[in-house]
């Protein structure tokens, strides 16, 4: 089947199909935080952080807070974001051990928008900036430190080709099974289907801290 896909090698093959960059948008990454920026994070409960290992295999994890608690700016070129009881698999974090380079995707929902930011990482387990990343009395376990090396805003297309933030388009449970079904079916979970249901319910969220 494959003998039949016109594949892309080089970048000069790239640019003929796509195309080249406006001078605006190839030269609109800056080295550090502007207010607006700052105004962003502040305003942000969700980003993506994308990482890779030393031999260049990727993960992206999610990660959440509430507005104004996700990002803490330690300075013009430094943030931190806390990390939270989770799976206790930290991938993204293993990455960070043999990779620093990371990508970080930040959303406001409803907004087509997006800020990204790429620089170096390091996982700090506790530091005097901890006290301002408390949420629900939870200090965090450790935190990721970002070292910005270039920060730009990304346009809305994705977001409007997909419909992510119009209402008339979700059905969580429509088209894929639910989280307690996933987690039987495809993670071979061994407590019984009606446990899953259970800890997936109501009480999901009292752990989140």
């Amino acid at each position: 089947m494959t003998t039949t896909w016109t594949e892309i090698f080089d970048l000069d093959d790239l640019v003929a199909l796509v195309g080249l960059p406006n001078e605006r948008v190839a030269n609109k990454a800056r080295p550090a935080l502007i207010d607006v920026d700052r105004q962003w994070l502040a305003a942000s409960p969700f980003c993506v952080l994308a990482t890779a290992d030393a031999e260049g295999r990727c993960d992206a994890s999610p990660k959440g807070d509430p507005a104004g608690r996700l990002v803490h700016v330690i300075d013009d070129t430094t943030i931190a974001l806390a990390e939270r009881p989770g799976n206790r698999r930290v991938d993204g974090y293993r990455n960070i051990l043999v990779n620093p380079h990371v990508g970080l995707n930040f959303l406001i929902p409803g907004r087509g928008d997006t800020l990204r930011i790429n620089g170096r990482a390091r996982l700090v387990s506790d530091a005097p900036f901890f006290d301002d990343m408390v949420v629900k009395g939870h200090r965090p376990l450790l935190a990721l430190v970002v070292e910005i090396e270039e920060i730009f805003f990304h346009c809305a297309k994705a977001f409007l080709r997909s419909g992510l933030w119009r209402p008339e388009t979700w059905a969580p449970e429509a088209r894929v099974p639910r989280r307690a079904v996933i987690a039987k079916e495809a993670e071979k979970d061994p407590r019984s289907q009606e446990e899953l249901e259970s800890y997936y319910g109501e009480t999901y969220a009292e752990g989140l801290y």
